[in-house]
């Protein structure tokens, strides 16, 4: 397995933040990448608990193409453009991950794989553009053979808070995981219909 990401539902109160967007200039800054070290904390599984989908579906079929054009409308790229791009970031055959307490479980095909997971740090990682992100790791602690060793979320928070989407990298290669910039699967949750997803993109 590679990078990816999952799908299903979260919790209701989840969802309901997803919709509360902060406009204070300090949580954007973060948002956008800019923080400093000292303001990095460590975080638990339950901070992405719940049942998530991935959006990559919706790029195949074209719900997302508004989010495409709500790209280029301040960019100069086109849209066609942006989802080719996506198309590379969002890629995963699974299209849902479920989270519960310390064991994840993710759906491919027709067996889902199931592990437990116990905290293995975080990385900060500095990118081409200057901006800066977080790598929350786990490893697997037991289940599953062929569930990855290792799995990384990014989801622009870099303190304990409950995750409103997010980046999912998983593998067997802890150092070649975070070397991973281009494929990096969406998942929201499940709750969340394909509309709100692109009305959340669109806000962010």
């Amino acid at each position: 397995m590679v990078a990816v990401g999952g799908s299903g539902k979260v919790h209701d109160h989840t969802a309901e933040k997803v919709h509360a967007h902060s406009h204070d200039p300090a949580v954007q800054q973060i948002y956008k990448g800019h923080f400093e070290d000292n303001q990095v904390q460590d975080r638990t599984l339950s901070d992405w608990a719940g049942d998530w989908q991935s959006v990559y579906p919706y790029l195949k079929d074209g719900t997302l193409d508004p989010v495409m054009a709500h790209k280029a409308e301040s960019a100069d790229q086109s849209a066609d453009e942006y989802r080719a791009y996506y198309e590379i970031v969002y890629r995963t055959n699974v299209e849902r991950i479920k989270i519960d307490g310390d064991t994840v479980t993710f759906f491919e095909g027709e067996k889902p794989l199931e592990a437990r997971y116990v905290s293995d740090g975080y990385e900060i990682l500095t990118y081409e553009k200057g901006n800066r992100g977080v790598r929350f790791i786990f490893k697997k602690s037991d289940g599953d053979a062929d569930a990855p060793e290792f799995i990384q979320f990014s989801d622009h928070k870099i303190a304990p808070e409950a995750a409103d989407h997010y980046h999912l990298y998983w593998g067997n290669d802890r150092a070649a995981l975070l070397e991973e910039v281009t494929n990096w699967p969406t998942y929201y949750p499940s709750s969340l219909s394909a509309k709100q997803i692109v009305e959340e993109m669109i806000a962010h």
